[in-house]
């Protein structure tokens, strides 16, 4: 499962979508937006069909690199303090695979993924950044 979408994440929609019988192993990160130096949202924007495809490929490395069944969801538009913006989760016959593409998952998304960010303040707009800081182009 991949999703890119403005409603709030459903964790549990997440966790239903990589369950199997014989994977006794399951690792759920979510991401939420942190009250740090005045921000009080994030605003998400994507090149929507980019940031599919290469989530896609991502589930995919996890699915073949760990054995696991792997999704990742999404925000785009505003998310505000304590709000989930990013849940990956992934599922595996044991613990160490699922931690490993769980992982994966996360690291490689805010790597690859065309979706920027932007801090809401109270002082006005920010610069648009990526997913691990750096200012986008």
């Amino acid at each position: 499962m991949v999703r890119l979408q403005a409603e709030p994440l459903d964790t549990a929609e997440v966790i239903r979508a990589v369950g199997a019988p014989g994977h006794g192993g399951l690792a759920l990160f979510v991401g939420t937006t942190r009250a740090e130096d005045g921000v009080v949202a994030l605003h998400y924007e994507a090149h929507r069909e980019m940031a599919e495809t290469e989530l896609a490929a991502i589930v995919e490395e996890a699915t073949r690199r760990f054995g696991a069944r792997c999704a990742i969801a999404h925000r785009l538009g505003r998310v505000a303090v304590g709000e989930p913006s990013v849940a990956v989760e992934a599922s595996a016959p044991h613990r160490p695979e699922a931690f490993a593409a769980c992982r994966h998952l996360i690291d490689e998304a805010k790597g690859r993924a065309p979706i920027w960010k932007r801090d809401e303040t109270g002082t006005g707009p920010s610069a648009w950044h990526d997913g691990i800081g750096r200012p986008a182009r």
